[in-house]
């Protein structure tokens, strides 16, 4: 019996697979970096809210103490987060005073933007809020 690929390559190319690994390299290549940066991107959101966390959580504590007021630790978060996140990031810092069963308890309040591109995105779109109990 003969082969019927005699004189033949015994591996034939199909005209229409021809480029094929390029244009795939070229497709997951930039599926690849997509995600890549969206995973930063995410990153910078978890590190921008858990900075904001922070920032309140201890400027109340700060605000609270016997020696200090409200307006030290409007000055606390302020500092705090231009330090972490760069000076005019923070859009509005607001500190109150409630009185909540029995108990002076300072409130701070943080606002930024939600960074959606960068640092960019939408204003007052982050709230962040820290309490402690005024020991005076």
């Amino acid at each position: 019996m003969r082969s019927p690929n005699l004189g033949q390559s015994p591996l034939r190319v199909r005209s229409g697979d021809s480029g094929a690994a390029v244009v795939d390299f070229v497709l997951v290549g930039a599926l690849v970096t997509v995600i890549f940066v969206a995973l930063l991107q995410l990153a910078l959101v978890l590190h921008v809210r858990n900075t904001m966390a922070d920032a309140a959580s201890s400027a109340a504590r700060y605000g609270a103490l016997g020696d200090r007021s409200a307006e030290d630790a409007r000055a606390r978060a302020i500092l705090l987060m231009d330090g972490a996140l760069g000076p005019n990031y923070v859009q509005d810092v607001s500190v109150s005073v409630k009185n909540q069963d029995g108990l002076e308890i300072l409130e701070v309040s943080i606002n930024a933007p939600l960074p959606l591109l960068g640092f960019f995105g939408p204003t007052r779109s982050l709230e962040m809020t820290g309490h402690a109990v005024i020991t005076r």
